[in-house]
């Protein structure tokens, strides 16, 4: 029998502990008959303005994914989806295939990872000339700046809000968002995107698509939309920006 609520799908969300953003964003972009489950990685709560900081923290992340992965999977679902932002980049193009292909095979579904649906959005829109925001502190830049230019995308701009600790990125204002994005606009982009899972730029994102003109694309919207196009679901939602609406 199918699920109750889940009848079409159900897929799985894996989130660092302090996320707060990934569940109710994704949730707002959900077709009947779909619904998304969390696990979350256990994290601390710190600063991590340091380079021991961070890689105590990407550590801890890769340290509690597959137990978070196999607490999800017991849900039956379909799909994986991973709202870790961070580990979608880490160690370029390369690296984040491996990652990739080994979570698939730990989950034994396909996993949409946030770099890899941020490419798919920006080809469904040939744009090769981007803008980025983040909220990550400059080595996390790096490594997204980093991954973006191996996948063959200029990244004309990149601005970082150099949150000061996880749960911090949550608290950054829709103004503040708002800002950055005009901030890094400019005629000579394509597209922007804004990274970081726990940054809450779903509804700015579509919003500023109507006052800027050109695809904006929020990290967390297009895994929702890679996650249901690989599950075979095409409907478009309306109201949560062009990618849903057009691709």
């Amino acid at each position: 029998m199918a699920d109750a609520l889940g009848w079409r799908a159900r897929i799985g969300v894996v989130v660092p502990s302090t996320n707060t953003i990934v569940q109710p964003e994704m949730d707002a972009l959900r077709p009947p008959g779909v619904t998304y489950h969390v696990a979350r990685v256990t994290i601390r709560e710190r600063p991590l303005n340091t380079e021991e900081a961070f890689l105590e923290h990407m550590q801890m992340m890769r340290d509690g994914l597959g137990g978070a992965i196999d607490q999800v999977m017991t849900t039956g679902a379909s799909h994986l989806a991973m709202g870790v932002a961070l580990e979608a980049f880490w160690g370029g193009l390369d690296a984040s295939r491996a990652l990739t292909a080994e979570l698939e095979q730990r989950a034994g579904v396909g996993v949409t990872m946030g770099s890899f649906a941020i490419a798919a959005a920006l080809n469904a829109f040939g744009a090769k000339r981007i803008a980025v925001l983040t909220p990550h502190q400059p080595r996390g830049d790096e490594m997204v700046q980093r991954w973006l230019t191996e996948a063959g995308y200029d990244v004309v701009r990149l601005k970082g809000l150099k949150c000061p600790t996880p749960r911090q990125i949550a608290e950054t204002s829709p103004a503040t968002i708002r800002a950055a994005l005009q901030e890094i606009n400019g005629p000579d982009v394509d597209a922007l995107v804004q990274v970081g899972t726990s940054l809450a730029g779903c509804a700015v994102a579509a919003e500023a698509e109507r006052w800027l003109g050109k695809p904006v694309l929020a990290i967390n919207t297009v895994m929702a939309w890679d996650s249901l196009r690989r599950l075979g679901i095409q409907e478009r939602l309306h109201g949560h920006g062009r990618i849903l609406e057009e691709h």
